[in-house]
């Protein structure tokens, strides 16, 4: 198999650090999934689903709100804490994102901003929040702050969302297998599933 083969074979983890159902997901896929995923940041303003806080009520929200909290004791996980405010404006969490995935410590540095958001009820929306998840996986803060405003660093952001959205991808979380998209935390073994049977005819 060539290497870009392989590249194309591998499943894709899309995420926004504003969604608690990412959180969920990516607490999930590095060991529910038989094959490594590319953690590819996404920006959910630029998706069919739109920002998470532009078309729920406060209804809405209080019902997704139980359903990530009984999703979360389902997991083991802690107890989840809401940021606030929530939904929180997490573009620049995003930038941040893209320059921890450049210099290859994407799932590092989401893992520690996810626990930060839900876990902590840190709001992304405050840089400094932003900037102790990175330190956490070694990203320097002068390096983090200078990148994360750097035009190409929003330029590749908003390039990958639009390449998401043009291979499917409408919401967060979402996985992509090869042509197949696995939209919500509910999906993964759906989609660790079309890994298994896919591996077992190649």
């Amino acid at each position: 198999m060539t290497p870009g083969n392989e590249a194309a074979r591998q499943p894709v983890f899309y995420f926004d650090l504003a969604s608690p159902e990412a959180y969920l997901t990516a607490e999930r896929v590095l060991h529910d999934l038989p094959q490594v995923a590319e953690w590819q940041p996404v920006w959910l303003g630029g998706l069919r689903a739109g920002e998470l806080g532009g078309f729920r009520c406060a209804q809405e929200i209080a019902s997704l709100q139980e359903n990530v909290e009984r999703a979360a004791q389902k997991q083991g996980l802690q107890a989840v804490r809401w940021p606030d405010p929530y939904p929180a404006d997490t573009r620049w969490a995003m930038l941040v994102a893209t320059y921890a995935k450049q210099i290859g410590r994407a799932v590092a540095f989401a893992q520690a901003a996810f626990r930060q958001a839900f876990a902590g009820g840190r709001d992304l929306g405050d840089p400094d929040w932003v900037l102790i998840a990175a330190a956490a996986c070694e990203m320097h803060p002068t390096a983090v702050k200078k990148s994360a405003g750097l035009s190409s660093i929003a330029a590749r952001l908003d390039e990958a969302t639009a390449a998401a959205a043009a291979s499917g991808v409408l919401d967060v979380p979402a996985i992509r297998v090869r042509d197949s998209v696995f939209h919500g935390d509910a999906e993964l073994e759906a989609a660790a599933e079309v890994l298994l049977e896919r591996a077992g005819r190649s």
